[in-house]
């Protein structure tokens, strides 16, 4: 049986994060699946599949739209390479030559940047192998993260169809391993999964979105692409500023310093949202610190290509969770037994009548 297990693992190990990530979208839609079914008479393949092509729409549809303008956006950030080349960059400040150590060399190397069109040229060249293989890599793991989510939506049909055949396996599967005990900590998990994919995800989602309309209002070019990456760094406390601010710089160089100042003030105001949004999405929260959402954006996508960003913070969160709770249980049984062992013990008995007679009472 244990090799038959590792046998099964081994063939399905290119689809388990595509699995695991429609698995969690179809748990967290299921209440809607459910309402969509009863609408249709409870034709369960039909609602299924429109179902799915919901999913598509919404998930599928940003990544594909992200990677159809980022050729487009490929003249742009031309046009502003060759800017760069021409102008070269400000002045450095006074306080660059104050750094310790290195301030001096770099203030130097900056000048000579700011004055020489040679030494831009040079360094513009011998960036390029590093840009090239950051556009290859990238191309790869955005055409991979497509191909794992289009996956992830052709399992998560038949999640809907046979989903209630899969929960009744899976409960009884957890009751044969844990009882009671493990079919509450299956509710627990269930409850962790929502909080996390409708408050962190979520107002992530949100963010990113509200960041590319602020983007496309300041003439920001690759306001698609930004606001991607808006969403990816949401995850992090002042993500959203994170991208704004150099933004707002490059604005500045254009010239357009209102815009840079708008886009300054809206990138705070989107860091500051998810206090707003995040508790109206979450019903019943779950305590998750932030490093760990930080580790599973980062190691899930290392892990699991661009789906991970999605698998990572959902999986730890579920992990910190049940451990959490396994915790606490121990802890209040180890309580409780010593509690029991004091009231029971011979030697607690004892010890009373002891004192008395020490102290000269007449024991009882």
């Amino acid at each position: 049986m244990a090799l038959l297990a590792i046998g099964c693992l081994l063939i399905l190990r290119p689809f388990i994060s595509a699995a695991l990530w429609a698995a969690i979208l179809c748990f967290t839609t299921w209440p809607l699946f459910l309402h969509l079914e009863q609408v249709l008479g409870g034709r369960r393949g039909l609602a299924a599949l429109i179902a799915t092509l919901a999913l598509a729409a919404t998930i599928a549809a940003p990544f594909v739209i992200l990677g159809s303008t980022l050729a487009s956006n490929l003249s742009d950030l031309t046009v502003a390479v060759q800017k760069l080349y021409q102008a070269g960059p400000p002045a450095p400040p006074a306080w660059v030559r104050e750094i310790p150590l290195v301030g001096i060399r770099l203030s130097d190397y900056w000048l000579t940047l700011t004055e020489s069109s040679a030494a831009r040229l040079q360094g513009l060249v011998s960036l390029l192998p590093t840009v090239k293989t950051i556009a290859v890599e990238g191309g790869k793991v955005l055409g991979s993260g497509i191909v794992q989510i289009l996956l992830s939506l052709f399992i998560a049909f038949f999640f809907y169809r046979d989903g209630e055949a899969l929960a009744a396996h899976l409960n009884a599967g957890i009751y044969r391993i844990g009882g009671e005990r493990g079919n509450e900590l299956l509710e627990l998990a269930g409850a962790t999964v929502r909080a996390v994919v409708y408050g962190i995800i979520g107002t992530a989602l949100a963010q990113g979105a509200l960041a590319t309309f602020g983007f496309l209002i300041a003439g920001v070019p690759g306001a698609a692409f930004l606001g991607f990456v808006t969403f990816v760094v949401s995850m992090i406390p002042g993500g959203p500023l994170l991208v704004a601010l150099p933004a707002a710089y490059w604005l500045y160089r254009q010239g357009a310093a209102g815009w840079a100042v708008f886009m300054v003030i809206w990138g705070t105001m989107d860091s500051s949202i998810d206090n707003v949004i995040k508790p109206l999405l979450i019903r019943r929260g779950v305590s998750t610190p932030i490093i760990l959402v930080m580790l599973g954006v980062f190691g899930g996508a290392m892990a699991f290509g661009l789906i991970g960003l999605f698998i990572g913070p959902t999986v730890l969160a579920l992990g910190h969770t049940l451990y959490q709770e396994w915790t606490a249980v121990v802890a209040l049984t180890a309580e409780g037994s010593k509690a029991a062992q004091a009231q029971t013990s011979p030697v607690a008995a004892v010890k009373p009548h002891m004192r008395d007679v020490q102290e000269g009472a007449a024991p009882t």
